[in-house]
């Protein structure tokens, strides 16, 4: 229809990028991007009209594009343009251009491949930068001089890196030295432009590759300084450590292969969630460098690293203009009780101690679960399979004890209101240590999750403190 409308027109239109590299791939796509050498909005309008009412128009003057969607389908519209750019601005000053002149302004080859959709030239592929070769060679390569592709729009070499990692493809050398060089232009770059791209990477069948080549680019520090320092191993009296970058890595692509085969099959709100839960990954070593310290029995230690990555979270979220809300709250949470099962498996299982980590981790006890299963990164087969039959004796444990006190996100059964009730009390601090009091209690098996002997464990307490 699009090609038959621009026919009726006289224009010439083309769907170009993602979508023709998706196709060539066999990837589904639904980046549907048609150029046309001409008034883009113009057929968007002339298309959305022979859809009819199914189909939604919008249409954005200022940048000279429309997007005609109807049901999931959705095709953006832009008229053929060059770009040229400022030294401080990667917002290009746009002007009506050739086809030749559109896809040299596309950041990588394989982005800049075209198909015809006119009649007379129908499916015709124009490929003037051999995108289908580095299809072939799995090259990520620029159209043109990479170190004015980068330095115009630095955004680029995130993007370089994100299809490097999403695709499984390699950076060419001339383009990976580009990134290297025009690295310190990344501070062009909005916050929100950057994460976006790392999350894309996150999100990535083996995420590591896009913090390896970060890293090894030199963006690394200048993006995210606090996951660089994790980086290097210090070694005193013959003693060293891990290097807890790369061990981070290792968990973050653990993560994903446990995670990955359902994400085909998971609603949109679990996909979410796993997105924050690779992100715990990536920081669940985070407070590592604050905390190490040397030992002369121990060696190296990290102790409480977990608290103090946890308190870095806020601060890593809000510089990185990352969301400040549940999904920070619920990745500061993995990282603050990530050792916890840990320490349970070194320890004697008792029901208290697994009760209290039920209740702190709630609904997210079996992604914390998952996580530690993650972590476990020792090239010691035997001692790997120790860990994982030792986590799954706390799975049970907590799988009973579940069935039995309904332990997670529970509340004490005596309310504060009916504490002021029955001891005549004002609010103030001793009904919350009541409260406080009773939820111990329970944690602790002293009584169970159950009103009268919580009320009856309240009289008590009161009589103790001469309440009554």
């Amino acid at each position: 229809m699009v090609g038959e409308t621009a026919d009726q027109l006289g224009l010439e239109c083309y769907v170009i990028g993602g979508w023709v590299r998706d196709l060539i791939l066999h990837r589904p796509s639904d980046d549907i991007d048609i150029v046309v050498v001409g008034s883009g909005i113009r057929l968007a309008e002339a298309v959305a009209k022979k859809i009819g009412k199914k189909a939604h128009l919008s249409i954005f003057k200022t940048y000279g594009t429309a997007q005609v969607k109807r049901g999931d389908l959705e095709l953006e519209f832009v008229g053929a343009r060059r770009e040229s750019y400022t030294r401080d601005s990667r917002n290009p000053v746009v002007e009506d251009g050739t086809l030749e002149e559109d896809q040299n302004r596309r950041d990588f080859t394989i982005n800049a491949m075209a198909i015809c959709l006119n009649q007379s030239r129908y499916g015709e592929l124009l490929d003037p930068f051999d995108g289908i070769g580095d299809l072939t060679r799995c090259l990520i390569r620029t159209p043109l001089d990479p170190d004015i592709t980068f330095s115009d729009d630095p955004l680029r070499m995130m993007r370089a890196i994100r299809f490097a990692t999403q695709l499984g493809f390699n950076l060419n050398s001339e383009t990976f030295d580009a990134i290297v060089r025009n690295k310190e232009r990344i501070g062009i770059i909005t916050k929100e432009r950057i994460a976006e791209e790392l999350n894309k990477i996150m999100l990535s069948r083996r995420p590591s590759e896009g913090w390896y080549l970060l890293d090894k680019t030199g963006l690394l520090p200048l993006i995210f300084p606090e996951l660089a320092a994790l980086k290097g191993i210090d070694v005193k009296e013959g003693r060293g450590h891990k290097d807890v970058f790369l061990h981070t890595l290792k968990v973050l692509d653990n993560i994903a292969e446990l995670t990955s085969e359902r994400m085909n099959d998971l609603t949109n709100e679990r996909k979410d969630k796993v997105l924050w839960l690779r992100w715990a990954a990536l920081l669940h070593d985070i407070g590592k460098p604050k905390s190490k310290a040397w030992d002369a029995q121990a060696g190296w230690t990290f102790r409480n690293h977990n608290y103090l990555g946890a308190k870095m979270v806020p601060k890593i979220f809000a510089k990185m203009k990352l969301p400040l809300n549940e999904k920070m709250e619920y990745v500061k949470k993995m990282v603050d009780l990530h050792m916890r099962p840990i320490h349970l498996i070194e320890d004697t299982v008792t029901d208290s101690a697994v009760r209290r980590l039920l209740f702190e981790a709630g609904d997210d006890i079996d992604d914390l679960m998952l996580l530690c299963d993650a972590d476990i990164t020792s090239r010691n087969e035997e001692k790997k399979a120790r860990f994982h039959r030792n986590y799954q004796l706390v799975r049970e444990k907590m799988v009973e004890l579940e069935e039995r006190d309904r332990i997670r996100n529970f509340q004490p059964p005596v309310k504060g209101d009916e504490i002021m009730e029955i001891l005549h009390l004002e609010p103030c601090s001793t009904v919350g240590e009541l409260k406080a009091s009773i939820k111990d209690a329970i944690l602790d098996g002293i009584i169970p999750n159950e009103y009268e002997p919580a009320k009856a464990y309240l009289l008590q307490l009161a009589k103790e403190r001469g309440l009554l």
